[in-house]
Parts: C-alpha cells; structure tokens; sequence
C-alpha cells in the first residue's frame, strides 16, 4: 500500500522498537534473526540505549553476528565474542564471556541464537547467568523471529511446533514474537501486509504478543505503517554470503531513497 513521501517520513520518527534488560533472538533457520539482531542493536545504539550484542549462533556459518563486528563497535556496541583464534570455536570458549554480558546490571543485551532446536540447545547453558540476571529485575524477553515465506513456518501449525522445539531444547518460555516476512531481495509492501496478518493471526493462536515488525528499509516510503499494531523495525540488509558480501558494510539509512 503505497503511501506519500511526507506521511512516510512522519511515520519514521516512530519506528523504533524500545527495548532494555535481556533480549534473546531464537527462530528458524533462515528467519533472519542475525539481522534482526544487528539492526535492533544499530538503531537502540543510534536512540541512545547503551548496547551489546552477542554472537551465540554455532551452526550457521554465513549468517552470524560475527560478520559485522568492525561496524558494530565502530557505533560503541560491545560485541561478544571470543578471541579471534577461536572464532569457530564450540560452546566452551563462548559461553563464560555472554554469561558476563548476560550479568550486566545496565543497559540492552541481544542474544543472537542459532537456527531451530539445534541452535537454541545453547541457551540451557546459560541458566545460571539468567536466573542472577533475574535476581537484579532485569526485563527478559525471548523474542520468536518468524517468516512466513520460509519452510516449516509457513503454516501456524509449523509456527507452533518450532515454538515448542525451541522451548524444549532452550528451558525457556518465548514471551513474544517478531514478524519478518522477507523475500530477500524481491520482498514488496504486499509480502509485508500478507506476513503482518500472518503472525497476527500466530498471536491470538498462542497468545504471544506481536512485540514488532520487521520492513526492508526501502520499502518503508511505499508502506502504510499507521495501520500496523506494534512497532516496525527498519531493516538494512547487510549480511550476505561471502560470494555476494558487498564492498563495505554501513547503516546509513540516509543513502536509499
């Protein structure tokens, strides 16, 4: 739905989603949950919030925060990672250092988990650092990235049984969901609207609140986001397999129009 250039740049002063404590990114393969981490880190940086974001994705090789780490601490986010020697390393060498991030009494920490059951198994790891994090009253969220246009998520019955998997292997309760729907590069403002309804209609099903929407930042001038019940994240699409990586890797949303 096709919006003009002023309500668009209106509606851009309101698209942020705020978040602060614990935020946990688990999903399906293929979901986008890097991304999705990535930018809500640059854009609660570039709001004020003081940020880490930290890489717990052991399975995808490609699609991990690690790839953007330079532009990230360039912004002032703390990136959790091991040393660089050990950067494919496994679970040993990780998890002390996110379970400090996870301890920390101030600011946002972002959680970027693998894909499906398998990536989450991660997070049972880490139970001791939540459970201190929630001695402190630290807000925790465990936020399920959903696109409707990728396998085994494309049904709200699929939806469901990745959401119990999830939960089962991480020991711990989704408390709200993140619409993606994307086709990559040939998502259009009606691939939006088709995947707002979808996980609008996953949220009454499971109860679950629709914390935001994820839109290509393109398509936001050529997207009616006034109608949209949660808030909208802007998406700037950065990581890519190393055969299509680009150039260089920025957030400047100023240089789409």
């Amino acid at each position: 739905m096709a919006i003009s250039t002023s309500t668009a740049t209106a509606n851009l002063n309101k698209i942020t989603p705020r978040f602060d404590g614990i935020v946990v990114i688990v999903g399906a393969f293929g979901s986008g949950k890097t991304e999705v981490a990535v930018n809500l880190a640059a854009l609660s940086r570039e709001a004020g919030s003081e940020v880490w974001i930290a890489d717990l994705d052991l399975v995808n090789p490609y699609f991990r925060t690690r790839e953007a780490r330079v532009p990230l601490t360039r912004m002032g986010i703390g990136v959790v990672l091991p040393p660089e020697i050990y950067l494919h390393a496994d679970l040993p060498i990780l998890t002390p250092l996110v379970a400090g991030a996870i301890r920390r009494t101030e600011g946002l920490v972002i959680l970027d988990v693998g894909g499906n059951d398998v990536g989450a198994t991660v997070l049972a790891s880490l139970a001791d650092a939540f459970h201190a994090s929630s001695l402190e009253k630290r807000p925790f969220h465990v936020l399920f990235v959903m696109n409707p246009f990728r396998p085994f998520t494309g049904t709200l019955s699929g939806c469901m049984k990745m959401r119990k998997s999830i939960e089962r292997a991480s020991k711990l309760a989704i408390t709200g969901i993140i619409g993606n729907a994307n086709l990559m590069e040939e998502t259009r403002a009606e691939d939006i609207e088709e995947g707002y309804r979808f996980v609008r209609a996953f949220s009454e099903k499971s109860r679950l609140p629709l914390e935001m929407i994820t839109i290509p930042y393109p398509l936001l001038k050529q997207t009616d986001i006034t109608h949209f019940s949660c808030p909208v994240l802007s998406i700037q699409r950065q990581l890519v397999p190393p055969w299509k990586k680009p150039a260089g890797f920025h957030f400047d949303r100023k240089s789409d129009s």
